[in-house]
């Protein structure tokens, strides 16, 4: 005998890589890749510096949105939600600040932890992992930027 199955409410499609906007940290735009693998989200971030404001702990940190490109810096502040051990891609362990901030894909924005990491050697400057889109998004691996591109500026002539 068949069962019926229980009909799902369709997902937004997303491809295994794709542009996100990090409205809070003031990143209109950042490249990146959508890891059903990984737990967690990491964000690319240096020159990190813990401080205390009101009792809590924050972080102050830059950003390099675009990859190759060291002149565009973002320097960043956010009260840190924790610390936690992150088993990285070459099997280190490193402890990490994490910071919640909002993410927004495909008109949608919710927010995200996201762990503070060196990524400058990695092809991403952000790893957006399955806690983040579970329930949110289905993945199709074979497409990229399902959400678009950002536009780019004209170059300057020389």
């Amino acid at each position: 005998m068949l069962t019926e199955k229980k009909k799902r409410p369709s997902l937004p499609i997303i491809g295994w890589r794709e542009w996100v906007s990090l409205p809070d940290l003031g990143i209109p735009n950042i490249k990146a890749k959508v890891d059903t693998g990984a737990r967690s989200s990491s964000l690319h971030a240096f020159h990190l510096h813990e401080f205390e404001r009101d009792g809590e702990v924050w972080i102050r940190f830059d950003v390099q949105p675009a990859q190759r490109r060291s002149r565009s810096v973002v320097a960043v502040e956010a009260r840190v939600l924790d610390f936690r051990s992150v088993r990285s891609s070459s099997g280190i362990v490193e402890r990490r600040p994490v910071i919640m901030t909002h993410v927004k894909l495909l008109g949608l924005t919710w927010q995200v932890e996201l762990t503070l990491a060196k990524r400058d050697q990695m092809g991403f400057r952000m790893l957006l992992g399955r806690q983040a889109f579970r329930g949110r998004f289905l993945v199709d691996a074979g497409k990229s930027y399902r959400g678009g591109k950002p536009l780019r500026k004209p170059k300057k002539p020389l």
